[in-house]
């Protein structure tokens, strides 16, 4: 059996590529006041949507437990499998990594942890690349080089009608916060380093959705690209990127993905995130 690719329900792949792929999603848990859930198994987008909604809300995410990660690792292994890429959510964003490294110690070197640096599809693409190149044959090295690869080759931006949820999720601090919003301003957000900073700011949301397309074409330079599209109750945000997008990259756009975000995220961005993903595709021959 080739390499085994574990990653977290932060990636928010679509459906069809995780059953297409194979791959084995690890859930975070969403607690709505006071109500605990996995997220994508009993905590779904709506559920943070109509909490955050509220007049009082208390809203809280935390990382798998190690016990996670040594199970989903113990059957793959047990299963066949040679070795296992374990691609996850930002270490500067979530101890997840943490979690993973510490169920990796049981099994050697059997399973190699990448922490993407990223979230969304920024986790979802370097986690394709690295079953794309066990599919083709590599072998534990090899996959994760691919996944590191991938990370590298990938830009996320994304927009946020308030920097409040991210303020009380302690993702950014306060004077980001207010940097943010002052003068009524709408703040687009970016993760160079691995962590959220805010990249721009503009005045109204159609305005944030057409600098995202414009930050989106600039990260795919003249490279053939796969994008991917998140929202938070606002597909139509969504639609206006993918329109948008496709009508700029033009034959150099191989692949679009779009997905709402899910509870963790919902919980920490609110209603309204647009999000894109650019992954630049390697030379031919690369």
């Amino acid at each position: 059996m080739p390499v085994a690719v574990v990653t977290d329900s932060t990636a928010y792949l679509p459906p069809g590529l995780l059953a297409m792929h194979q791959l084995t999603v690890v859930p975070l848990t969403v607690v709505l006041n006071g109500v605990e859930g996995r997220e994508g198994v009993e905590t779904f987008p709506a559920d943070a949507t109509r909490a955050l909604s509220g007049r009082r809300v208390s809203v809280n995410t935390s990382r798998p437990a190690p016990a996670q990660f040594v199970r989903a690792y113990r059957r793959l292994l047990d299963g066949g499998a040679d070795g296992i890429v374990s691609v996850h959510l930002s270490a500067g964003l979530s101890g997840t990594v943490e979690s993973a490294r510490l169920a990796a110690a049981e099994f050697g070197d059997r399973v190699a942890v990448v922490d993407s640096r990223s979230c969304g599809m920024g986790i979802g693409f370097p986690a394709l690349a690295a079953t794309e190149a066990a599919a083709a044959g590599a072998d534990l090295t090899a996959a994760r080089i691919a996944a590191e690869r991938a990370i590298a080759r990938t830009t996320v931006y994304f927009y946020v009608d308030t920097l409040e949820f991210l303020r009380r999720g302690g993702r950014i601090n306060a004077a980001s916060a207010l940097l943010g919003t002052a003068l009524s301003v709408k703040p687009i957000m970016h993760m160079p380093d691995g962590v959220i900073v805010l990249r721009d700011r503009v005045r109204t949301a159609s305005r944030g959705i057409a600098r995202l397309v414009d930050l989106a074409v600039e990260a795919a330079g003249d490279a053939d690209v796969d994008l991917a599209l998140h929202h938070l109750a606002a597909p139509q945000r969504a639609e206006a990127l993918q329109a948008a997008l496709a009508a700029r990259l033009g034959d150099c756009l191989r692949s679009t993905y779009v997905s709402e975000a899910g509870a963790v995220v919902a919980a920490h961005a609110g209603p309204g995130l647009a999000c894109v993903v650019v992954h630049r595709r390697p030379p031919a021959g690369d």
